[in-house]
């Protein structure tokens, strides 16, 4: 018996620190107990004084990104690599099938912009100016593509894109003012170029609208491959015809466009830059088309940011300005972003995670 005593004396005493161990280490009791639970704004909050600090390192390293190359290389292979690592990643047949889908698009839309290539090569090899001009007629259409679906869907009360009907206008605009320059030179003089492009214009026009509403993504990437074209066609003739170009003087439009008071839809189209930091200089023709070239790289850029769902964003849009508490006018957000998307989702539920 005394034997047993002992033994139990010394348990605890041994089990008295652990006791104590725990009783610091244990939550406080009212995190313990249901009844006790406290909601969020009855406790402690961290302080202000910490958030500045977290922001001051996001500016820094935000200054290490250019201007010009400001949108992340976001894919949907960068989401599915962020979903894994937390603990959260779609099966492989769903990825592969994703994989799937984007290389037919984009092969789809490889396919169609070379055809139309070679079609403008053929019948422009040595007319600049009125191959320029269907270009441009052609160029406009996918914007105001864009819009009408857009409309159609904030018509029907399903979501609202202020930010893309913004932009896709103002891309809009900069593409008219292209047109006009290139009727200014002349490139419209003859009745088939006309005729050509305008017909052109109509068939661009219903089959991008149905791309949208099929796939959003592959329609960004079908534009993002013509204004590619549309850009090295302009380096390529700056480089061949620059000293001839530089001779010539600029086109009236040009010059009221490009160095206006009014350039607010200016800076709308490129997304990419900060609205004030591009302000062109036109002195002949040579300026001209230099201007256009750099227009079309801008409008690569927002086609490219587009293909990632919510990274577009009006250059001109400031959110400490904007009032949380005003949701008069405010609709859902789109979870399918087109008929493909929400097919997709419909099969595999954990599309609508994340």
């Amino acid at each position: 018996m005394a034997s047993a005593a002992l033994a139990s004396s010394a348990f605890a005493v041994s089990a008295s620190p652990l006791k104590t161990r725990a009783r610091r280490n244990s939550p406080p009791l009212g995190a313990q107990d249901p009844l006790n639970f406290k909601p969020l704004s009855s406790r402690a909050l961290v302080p202000r004084k910490c958030c500045p600090v977290r922001s001051a390192l996001l500016q820094d390293n935000d200054e290490k990104v250019v201007i010009e190359e400001s949108f992340e290389s976001k894919s949907i292979f960068d989401k599915e690599r962020n979903r894994s690592s937390d603990g959260t990643s779609e099966s492989s047949s769903a990825s592969d099938l994703e994989r799937w889908i984007i290389k037919l698009e984009q092969s789809v839309n490889i396919f169609l912009t070379d055809t139309v290539i070679k079609i403008l090569d053929t019948l422009y090899s040595d007319r600049h100016y009125a191959r320029f001009f269907v270009l441009e007629t052609i160029a406009r259409v996918p914007y105001f593509a864009f819009m009408s679906v857009l409309h159609m869907y904030e018509s029907f009360g399903w979501w609202r894109r202020a930010d893309y009907l913004k932009v896709h206008f103002a891309e809009s605009w900069n593409e008219m003012h292209h047109l006009l320059i290139m009727e200014e030179l002349g490139g419209n003089a003859w009745w088939f170029d006309r005729f050509l492009a305008q017909h052109i214009a109509i068939f661009y026009y219903l089959m991008t609208v149905f791309m949208y509403a099929l796939s959003p993504r592959m329609a960004y990437h079908f534009s993002e491959c013509v204004e590619s074209h549309a850009f090295s066609t302009y380096d390529k003739f700056l480089k061949a015809q620059g000293e001839e170009l530089k001779k010539l003087p600029a086109p009236e439009v040009a010059v009221k466009y490009y160095t206006g008071d009014d350039m607010y839809l200016f800076d709308e189209f490129q997304t990419s830059r900060p609205p004030q930091s591009r302000r062109p200089k036109i002195e002949n023709l040579y300026d001209v088309f230099l201007n256009i070239r750099d227009d079309e790289a801008e409008h690569c850029k927002t086609m490219k940011a587009c293909q990632t769902h919510g990274t577009l964003q009006s250059p001109h849009s400031n959110p400490e300005y904007a009032f949380e508490d005003d949701l008069g006018c405010v609709l859902p957000q789109a979870d399918c972003e087109g008929i493909v998307d929400c097919i997709k989702k419909s099969v595999d539920p954990s599309q609508n995670q994340g």
